[in-house]
């Protein structure tokens, strides 16, 4: 299975500034031990994961991970704007 994966610069709108950050587009739930792998394997602060719900991915379903534990999602770091 393919899941689309996007390093993305958060708090900026320039090139390699900012807090970098990973973002998985979700097509179905996954547990959360793969989750934190692949946070892990991202060694970024932070990955957000994004579940699709009915051909979209609303700001309210995010679940962000760091590299060691689940965290309470800030939805202005990673997903500044709906994405719609």
């Amino acid at each position: 299975m393919e899941i689309p994966l996007f390093q993305v610069d958060a708090f900026t709108d320039q090139p390699f500034a900012g807090n970098p950050a990973a973002v998985c587009l979700l097509p179905e739930a996954q547990d959360d031990k793969w989750m934190q792998a692949v946070a892990a394997e991202m060694n970024l602060s932070e990955t957000a994961f994004l579940l699709d719900q009915d051909n979209g991915y609303p700001a309210s379903m995010v679940h962000t991970q760091d590299r060691s534990r689940s965290v309470r999602p800030c939805h202005a770091g990673v997903c500044p704007c709906p994405l719609e």
